[in-house]
């Protein structure tokens, strides 16, 4: 696998929806997965997340572990050759994830 992408979200669903949508015409060409690491929202992001994205791995937190923690949460689980943490209120540009592991 060329890339893990973990990303860490609090009530971010919106924003989270738009993230995941950008993320295969930027990944083109690649092997990847995206890890969501839900910090116990309260908005139905990991509602969302398995309903309209079910290809993605979610860890939904019963509390919220912080960043850091829920990163090492994604880690702990990934395997591609790199890793990527990506903030939920990005929107990836096409072909622009497959470019940086290039």
């Amino acid at each position: 696998m060329d890339l893990s992408i973990a990303i860490v979200s609090w009530n971010t669903r919106d924003l989270l929806n738009d993230c995941l949508v950008s993320v295969p015409g930027a990944a083109h060409g690649l092997e990847y997965e995206v890890i969501v690491v839900d910090n116990a929202s309260s908005d139905g992001s990991p509602t969302m997340v398995s309903e309209a994205h079910p290809e993605v791995k979610l860890i939904a937190n019963e509390a919220n572990a912080g960043f850091a923690r829920a990163n090492n949460q994604a880690y702990e689980v990934g395997a591609g050759r790199n890793f990527l943490l990506l903030n939920p209120d990005t929107v990836c540009h096409a072909d622009s994830l497959t470019t940086l592991v290039r």
